[in-house]
């Protein structure tokens, strides 16, 4: 069983720790931000050490900047993989992205698999949204998240789908856009964790990346139709 670690100093965090606790052994480690400005005095809990030690994947909200490096120098070594959810800069994700075992996304809905195990299984349930349709003839009669967006995005788009969309027939031309609207209501945090970012940019990828996965679902349902055997 995998373990995942997500620490935060603020208010992010707790809407991924929400939804990844529900595939994965998941431990919500909150820190404070460092008040000194010397990195030798960042301390953290000796409880919370165990737990990020005892986790394969740790994921920080933090953005404090110099909490970040320390949790990355300090336990890069320790676990299998570091997501830095929160970043400022293309310096600091490089200086960052130094060790081999951190990756800092753009967004966080846009995981993917890297050929890495520990890092695959986790990306298999949790990163870029990836839906499947269940059909009753041509008509929709389910929707299955197989991949959320550590959000919680993907299921909010899929219930709005679910409730307008079922019983009818597929929608290729509508169905699609209708999700990736519905992703602008839901509040994305992203970009604030970013102070040179651009909300609206952010949103618009994420929408896109939920359009594009019903999209996908759509091709691959069809495909259903006329091979009874194709697999998902």
């Amino acid at each position: 069983m995998i373990k995942v670690a997500i620490a935060t100093d603020g208010p992010y965090g707790d809407r991924a720790y929400d939804t990844i606790k529900k595939e994965f052994d998941t431990a919500f480690i909150e820190l404070e931000q460092p008040t000194s400005m010397f990195m030798d005095d960042i301390e953290i809990p000796e409880e919370n050490v165990k737990q990020i030690e005892g986790a394969n994947i740790l994921i920080t909200y933090t953005t404090h900047p110099d909490l970040t490096l320390e949790l990355v120098e300090r336990f890069a070594d320790k676990v299998d993989w570091i997501i830095v959810a929160a970043w400022r800069g293309d310096g600091f994700k490089n200086q960052l992205e130094s060790h081999d075992n951190v990756v800092c996304p753009y967004i966080m809905c846009e995981l993917e698999e890297n050929g890495n195990a520990i890092f695959d299984k986790f990306v298999s349930d949790i990163g870029k949204p990836k839906v499947v349709l269940k059909l009753d003839g041509n008509k929709l009669n389910d929707i299955v998240v197989l991949r959320s967006s550590p959000c919680g995005s993907t299921s909010f788009v899929s219930d709005f789908i679910k409730e307008n969309y079922l019983g009818k027939k597929l929608d290729p031309e509508n169905l699609p856009t209708e999700a990736g609207l519905k992703l602008q209501h839901y509040p994305c945090r992203a970009a604030k964790m970013r102070l040179f970012s651009d909300e609206e940019c952010k949103k618009e990828m994420a929408s896109g990346l939920h359009r594009d996965a019903f999209e996908e679902a759509i091709a691959f349902a069809n495909r259903r139709l006329e091979n009874r055997d194709l697999k998902i």
